[in-house]
């Protein structure tokens, strides 16, 4: 399945999303999330989500410590993703790809009687990220750039430099911010940065900290 881009307006979203709690993913709009689907729940969500829109919403759990194994609470800001890739193992594994649609906050949790969890969500003040390179120009890409080869070096992270260079800065801010290593609620902090130029200041800022804390040299940031 390829990606035609449904949305132009958030009204146009659905209301009522089941969501998908994994603990250190992160979708942001327009970003692409692998996922690898083997628990019968989750089965049944893919098989529904794709007889429907095709709509599912990532968001992390909280702390273990709270809410039940099957139930976790969650954090309030997730991201709808829609299924763009598909694929059935000789194992019987689902092997999906989700596109990033819109970040959403939850307001409710649906009883719905399915097997996986369904709530009523809000998109309201995420209009611009319907918007594809919206904010671009107030990003410090410069500084982005020099992150990445530091953090990459020393997390010994092996980088394809001719396609950062080629890429767009919104790509570039997204990927970065979904690929790094950092903890559930570093993540979190990542998905709710306004826009794209605090997302990437965040960005920085938690490199420079994972830096620090493995004792190594910070480097001189731009």
């Amino acid at each position: 399945m390829g990606l035609n881009h449904p949305y132009t307006d958030l009204r146009e979203l659905p209301e009522i999303i089941p969501v998908f709690p994994l603990a250190g993913a992160l979708l942001l709009p327009r970003g692409e999330l692998p996922l690898n689907i083997f628990e019968p729940r989750y089965f049944a969500m893919v098989d529904a989500a794709i007889a429907g829109e095709r709509v599912i919403g990532m968001i992390q759990p909280q702390s273990e410590n709270h809410g039940i194994a099957h139930a976790p609470e969650l954090f309030h800001v997730g991201c709808a993703g829609r299924i763009t890739r598909f694929a059935e193992t000789g194992d019987g594994r689902y092997l999906i790809t989700l596109t990033g649609l819109a970040r959403f906050r939850i307001a409710d949790e649906i009883s719905a009687g399915t097997p996986y969890r369904q709530f009523r969500v809000s998109y309201e003040g995420f209009q611009a990220d319907l918007l594809p390179g919206a904010g671009e120009n107030a990003v410090d890409r410069e500084s982005m750039v020099s992150m990445l080869r530091n953090f990459a070096e020393c997390s010994k992270l092996e980088v394809d430099w001719a396609s950062i260079d080629a890429a767009p800065t919104e790509t570039l801010v997204n990927a970065l911010a979904m690929m790094c290593p950092f903890g559930a609620n570093e993540k979190q902090a990542l998905i709710e940065a306004i826009d794209l130029k605090t997302r990437a200041e965040t960005l920085i800022a938690l490199a420079k900290l994972d830096l620090a804390q493995r004792g190594g040299d910070t480097p001189q940031w731009h």
